[in-house]
């Protein structure tokens, strides 16, 4: 017990321990369609699709790619924002045995080329105003099909297309002609049978996921998640959310299903509690407040900007969000001053929780109902364990102290695609190092600090950003910040913050600067301030901190000489 002190505060309903279903992940789709067939299983633009139609339209789709001549162990491409067609096209890959690769539409040609070369990609599907971008990243890719799909009308898909693609003798992939060759949609899914559509395979050992990280140092690497990976996460977050009503629980789908934060704690956690995922293709502040209002999800798990838009909105009084009983902020840290106002406004929880891609996501959260700690990640799921060791030794480093967060447990992925070397720094004897720094207290509690990458030493004096841009969200008017370490010619670097302002209030830096003089040490306070309308961000509402130090590095280099 002293070795996982967490275990002390697990609920009483919640298993330190479980014994997971050696199981495709797209079997959660058949249980609940067997379980709950005429329950709405997606809701997206006035629309509804029950399990029982979603399972019928996922077999077609599994049965037409094996027309194709896709086999199990093939990778399928998926570049949708959240829609019915990208849940089908996910679970009928995996039904089949196939591999999907979870694209994000926003990606440029030179994105998708490594992607789709990197992963071998044979088919990609697509909405229809991408597949030009596609095709002029296709010109080196395997690619033989795009599947693209118009995003307006999911049922019955009246104007969706197949593109077939031969290869010329020189590898060079061309579209045939479009009049000779075009099929539509409709004619694809009709061409596969609605028959159950099943495979044999390892779920502990065969690839359901190719899920690429974000690439923050060079390009991005194809992390290797298994059925069971995904499994056992989405269950893990099922015994979490222990007080779920099965059939019952409404989903804001507001997080992007090609993100593996919003696939496992949305996608694949609603279909496995037979849940109804309220659809939006992307996060627009006043469709999800509308949303809420009228559709009246129960659940909401998101990125801490999205939370932060809800508490800010200037009409926020006019809509009821009481219909929230549970959210989960992952992608970022959660500063307590917007998990506190958010409770107030909605009347549900908001708890801080912890992953990464190559862990299925989610490896830590805080107790929903039970003993939390604001800034604290929470304990370890069910099966996880964790340490914080040193970076160098690896060697776990005593309570309190900093080191970098590792963990492990059925939901750490196999490695990295064609990248032993990477895995190997990575994964060391069933340990996953996280390259976070953190810290672990005398109740098993962990705290992430920052990335080790994101540490600003300025004269010497460790300055962990997160500490700081807590003291700047709890300024009244300011509604978001991040900060950066950016060059010092003195200090070698120095803290940067980068603030965007409540509506109505007045630039004042040397007011933010008091501001943060009576609450941190002298060395951490930001010399310098930016305000901004706004802050880069990912779909899924992480903010781009290293897009803020690539600007800041672009701006101090020296001008060219004529």
């Amino acid at each position: 017990m002293t070795r996982k002190p967490w275990l002390k505060f697990y609920p009483a309903e919640v298993p330190p321990t479980y014994d997971y279903p050696k199981q495709n992940l797209a079997h959660f789709l058949e249980l609940s369609a067997d379980r709950y067939p005429e329950v709405t299983a997606l809701e997206f633009m006035g629309k509804k699709m029950t399990y029982r139609v979603l399972l019928e339209q996922t077999y077609r789709f599994a049965n037409a790619l094996r027309k194709l001549g896709i086999r199990k162990g093939d990778r399928v491409a998926i570049m949708l924002p959240n829609c019915p067609q990208a849940v089908i096209a996910y679970y009928g890959t995996l039904m089949m045995g196939g591999i999907a690769v979870m694209t994000n539409p926003l990606y440029m040609p030179r994105e998708l080329e490594h992607q789709l070369n990197d992963a071998g990609a044979r088919v990609m599907v697509t909405l229809d105003p991408l597949v030009e971008r596609v095709r002029t990243a296709m010109k080196l890719c395997p690619l033989e099909y795009i599947i693209a799909t118009s995003i307006k009308d999911y049922l019955p898909f009246p104007k969706n297309l197949l593109y077939p693609i031969k290869a010329k003798k020189d590898g060079m992939a061309v579209h045939l002609n479009y009049t000779d060759q075009l099929l539509a949609f409709p004619l694809f899914l009709t061409s596969g049978s609605p028959e159950p559509c099943h495979v044999e395979l390892d779920p502990e050992q065969d690839l359901a996921l190719l899920q690429y990280t974000g690439g923050t140092t060079g390009f991005a690497k194809g992390v290797m998640l298994t059925h069971m990976n995904l499994v056992a996460n989405t269950i893990q977050n099922q015994l979490w959310f222990y007080r779920s009503r099965l059939g019952k629980e409404k989903y804001l789908a507001a997080l992007p299903f090609f993100h593996v934060f919003g696939m496992t704690v949305l996608l694949n956690q609603s279909v496995a509690l037979g849940g109804t995922l309220l659809l939006l293709p992307r996060f627009d502040i006043n469709q999800v407040l509308q949303a809420i209002h009228s559709k009246k999800p129960t659940v909401f798990p998101g990125a801490p900007t999205m939370y932060v838009a809800i508490i800010n909105h200037k009409d926020i009084a006019g809509y009821d969000l009481s219909s929230i009983n549970v959210c989960v902020s992952g992608a970022a840290p959660l500063p307590l001053e917007v998990q506190t106002r958010f409770e107030e406004v909605t009347g549900g929880k908001l708890i801080e929780g912890y992953g990464l891609t190559e862990a299925s996501p989610v490896t830590h959260a805080n107790n929903i109902w039970e003993t939390r700690k604001s800034g604290s990640i929470g304990i370890p799921f069910p099966d996880t364990d964790a340490m914080i060791v040193h970076p160098d030794t690896l060697e776990e480093v005593p309570i309190g102290e900093i080191g970098e967060l590792a963990v492990r447990g059925p939901q750490v992925m196999r490695g990295y695609w064609n990248r032993p070397e990477e895995t190997y720094k990575t994964l060391r004897d069933g340990w996953l190092l996280t390259g976070d720094l953190g810290r672990m207290d005398e109740d098993g509690f962990f705290y992430i600090l920052d990335r080790r990458k994101d540490l600003i030493i300025a004269g010497g004096y460790n300055i962990y950003p997160r500490e700081v841009e807590e003291v700047l969200f709890e300024h009244p008017d300011v509604e978001e910040a991040i900060v950066a370490g950016i060059y010092d010619p003195y200090r070698g670097e120095t803290v940067k913050a980068y603030i965007v302002l409540k509506e109505g209030s007045a630039q004042d830096a040397d007011a933010i600067k008091r501001w943060c003089k009576e609450k941190l040490a002298v060395y951490k306070v930001p010399k310098v301030y930016e305000f901004r309308d706004s802050l880069p961000k990912t779909l899924a509402g992480k903010v781009l901190r290293r897009k803020l130090v690539e600007e800041e590095a672009e701006r101090q280099k020296p001008p060219q000489a004529n």
